[in-house]
């Protein structure tokens, strides 16, 4: 029955010619087309909403139909089910740094990854609802040519150690979620995703907490993204400025495990009762794809790309242009112009993430003291010189600001990013100085 059920799909995908496109925890991009060869999602922008809608529509029933086999297959009882949970390694591409987690569940011919990571970048609106903390995601049953991702990309199952009445439990509650309408969910990075899904199922299916007491409860979610994020500076400079102090707060163990790396070893050192005897959750462990623990990585940002270098040189010129501002007399208009117009962008950003998204962890942020919409009027009002009075004013609030921000920020519940301190120094001097030029100019109006 499964090959039949897997046999319609293909001849489905092939007479469709369809793109599917599957990812995982919102930061795995795969597809598939009729012959299963991977593609980006990228690719995908070429299949029109009514096209897309009809093979939504038609892959909604292929899940049915799988789920028909697990269901047939369900009453033979000679048929064990096993459970599998699978690891994926971080990726080479940003969206996959974090790695990737799915539950394999087979019995009999029947063989399925669960996918929670299912969603679709051509929906109206999902860039806004993504940005805004609304977008839903998927969770997907797909036979195992779509489990695999990049080549040499590490991919790790544990077979777990459970009852046939948990193994059983698990199955049923993964094939429910796979179809309309608990297939769909609100997607949050760190406590709603494509691994923490998992964890959920699995602890609800023994009864327990996943549990390794090697696991140690001193870390943040900003370190351990730090960490995934090493060698992509840029990454973790976007991060670390959009996402506020909820980033900082220690995480126990449960909570780490919105990394799929962290919920692997969790399982690892889990121990359950098993006719009396205590023994590991995992009752073995096998690597279906060989490859480094560290993933498939880019290799390290050069330090004269990565955003400090950037920021220092920003800093370097904002001294160069101050200098030669002083020696004319006059502040450099266009300069401002551009420095605080680029803040200003920034804070707008900011602010909408503050106050109108629910994305968790974007407020408090403490960096909107510093960049935030106010700033336009710093790159405007230079070019209306009867506002001199009210400019002079803004540049004070802002050095006094930015100021008072530099010398409490390290007892402040929100870890900065270094190379931010360049450019909060860089929008302090030019405030400084403008202020220092507006005095002079309005003394020598005087005399």
């Amino acid at each position: 029955m499964f090959s039949y059920y897997l046999h319609f799909f293909s001849i489905l995908c092939a007479f469709l010619k369809v793109d599917v496109v599957f990812s995982g925890g919102g930061v795995e991009n795969y597809a598939v087309f009729c012959n299963f060869v991977p593609v980006r999602c990228q690719q995908t922008h070429h299949l029109g909403m009514m096209r897309k809608s009809f093979v939504i529509t038609f892959l909604m029933l292929v899940v049915m139909c799988l789920t028909v086999a697990f269901t047939a297959v369900a009453l033979e009882p000679a048929d064990t089910v096993r459970v599998r949970l699978v690891t994926f390694y971080p990726g080479s591409e940003v969206f996959s740094v974090y790695g990737h987690t799915e539950i394999r569940v087979t019995q009999g011919d029947a063989d399925y990854y669960f996918n929670y990571g299912v969603f679709d970048f051509n929906t109206p609106g999902f860039v806004y609802r993504f940005v805004t903390g609304e977008a839903d995601y998927l969770c997907m049953a797909v036979p195992p040519q779509y489990a695999m991702m990049e080549p040499g990309r590490r991919m790790v199952e544990q077979e777990l150690n459970f009852t046939q009445e948990q193994a059983c439990l698990v199955r049923d509650l993964l094939v429910a979620n796979a179809l309309p309408p608990n297939n769909t969910y609100r997607y949050q990075y760190l406590t709603d995703n494509c691994s923490t899904r998992p964890r959920d199922i699995i602890e609800q299916a023994l009864g327990q907490p996943l549990h390794n007491p090697a696991v140690s409860d001193t870390v943040t979610y900003r370190q351990v993204m730090a960490h995934y994020a090493r060698n992509y500076p840029w990454l973790q400079f976007g991060i670390d400025l959009v996402l506020g102090s909820g980033l900082d707060r220690t995480i126990d163990e449960r909570e780490q495990m919105f990394i799929p790396m962290a919920l692997m070893r969790s399982a690892a050192g889990t121990m359950v009762e098993r006719d009396g005897r205590t023994v590991p959750l995992v009752h073995s462990t096998q690597v279906m794809v060989d490859g480094s623990e560290d993933g498939i990585v880019l290799p390290a940002t050069p330090w004269p790309l990565t955003p400090l270098a950037a920021m220092l040189g920003l800093l370097a010129l904002t001294v160069l242009v101050s200098i030669s501002d002083l020696r004319l007399k006059r502040p450099s208009r266009w300069f401002d112009t551009l420095l605080y117009g680029a803040l200003a962008m920034v804070g707008c950003v900011l602010f909408f993430l503050i106050f109108v998204s629910v994305r968790e962890a974007t407020s408090p942020n403490y960096n909107a003291f510093w960049a935030h919409p106010f700033c336009l009027l710093l790159a405007v009002l230079p070019w209306v010189s009867r506002f001199d009075r009210l400019l002079r004013g803004c540049h004070v609030a802002n050095a006094l600001v930015v100021a008072l921000l530099l010398l409490v920020w390290p007892w402040l519940p929100q870890v900065a990013n270094v190379a931010f301190f360049p450019v909060m120094i860089a929008s302090l001097l030019r405030s400084a100085l403008n202020v220092f030029l507006l005095n002079s100019k309005r003394k020598n109006t005087t005399k």
